[in-house]
């Protein structure tokens, strides 16, 4: 599996899912998370996040032609969010009863790019 393809998936997601964010915050969250933000600051909280999700598309989009190494340090940052989300999402569905349409669609995307971020970190042989 290549390391560009993942890097060029991951930008094309994360700039889509933060641009959602950014434009429709609470509708976002409401197919997410099956509810949507009721508060101001719950709707600045949520565009943070998407302006944060744009940029960390940017950095995989402008990191795809880059150096084994670079890519190797950003695809171990994309590893770590990538682990983080379906464990929150997870947690929330346990905890909270969330039950957002894309809660299990998400939350499978996550780990399946977490598993392709291990995949391109292992050594060349």
């Amino acid at each position: 599996m290549s390391t560009k393809a993942l890097l060029i998936v991951t930008a094309l997601i994360e700039i889509g899912t933060g641009l959602a964010l950014l434009v429709a915050p609470s509708l976002s969250v409401e197919f997410l998370l099956g509810e949507g933000l009721s508060s101001p600051q719950a709707l600045v909280v949520a565009r943070v996040a998407g302006v944060a999700l744009i940029s960390v598309g940017v950095a995989c989009w402008l990191g795809r032609n880059a150096d084994r190494r670079a890519q190797s340090g950003l695809i171990a940052g994309m590893l770590i969010y990538n682990l983080a989300v379906p464990i929150l999402l997870l947690h929330g569905w346990i905890a909270s009863a969330l039950q957002g349409l894309g809660l299990w669609p998400a939350s499978i995307l996550h780990a399946v790019l977490a598993i392709w971020c291990v995949i391109c970190l292992r050594p060349v042989r």
